[in-house]
């Protein structure tokens, strides 16, 4: 299947890499610089997974600048203010075909794990990836609406609960994803390690436990 004919659009919901404004949970036992520099690895995992996805749209919704991370091939389109909910929705509302969102928290996605909500489904239908820490690591509509995000409250245990009761309540046919887990802690981060060794993620972590050791000598 082609881009040009691929039925959906898929979307990256992120922040830019810069020390002090990202993954500011790994601080310690990371300093900021370091921790920016996972965030950075993290989403280059992922813009290589959307870009070996079939997709009609492979837009970038940032907030930040891009930096020379950014591969050709990603539209760019910058985060409108507001909370996480209304940013969100304001990412549903970017295009009116099928959409599949996802987050940069998850470097160990693949194109294979996407593929089921890439493909073409009928009117009425949404897929769910429920995140281990209760949130969701993405969200697909084959009918787009930004109210379903609006008012849906973020970053708390019961977040991805109450989305998907959003979208059963709406009427929707809901689909799941496997589960994955976001990188958010020091814990997270040897966790996605191991079940992605091979990614720039897993490149970066080797990295700064090698500098680390170094300073320690």
């Amino acid at each position: 299947m082609t881009a040009r004919s691929a039925p959906v659009a898929l979307l990256v919901i992120a922040k830019a890499p810069v020390p002090g404004r990202v993954k500011t949970r790994l601080t310690p036992p990371y300093s900021p610089e370091e921790a920016a520099r996972l965030a950075e690895a993290a989403l280059a995992d992922t813009l290589d997974a959307v870009l070996a996805a079939p997709a009609r749209r492979r837009i970038l919704v940032l907030d930040g600048a891009p930096g020379r991370w950014l591969p050709p091939g990603i539209e760019v389109v910058p985060q409108c203010a507001g909370g996480l909910d209304e940013r969100l929705a304001a990412a549903f509302a970017l295009d009116p075909g099928p959409t599949l969102l996802i987050g940069m928290d998850t470097p160990q996605v693949t194109p294979a794990l996407l593929a089921p909500a890439l493909c073409e489904r009928p009117p009425g239908e949404a897929w769910f990836g429920p995140a281990a820490d209760g949130g969701f690591w993405s969200l697909g509509l084959t009918s787009p609406d930004p109210a379903l995000l609006r008012g849906v409250p973020m970053s708390v245990p019961h977040t991805g609960a109450v989305q998907r009761r959003r979208l059963l309540d709406a009427g929707l046919t809901v689909r799941d994803l496997p589960p994955l887990r976001d990188v958010d802690t020091a814990d997270d981060v040897r966790e996605v390690t191991a079940r992605a060794p091979h990614g720039r993620f897993a490149r970066a972590v080797a990295e700064a436990g090698a500098r680390r050791r170094d300073f320690a000598r």
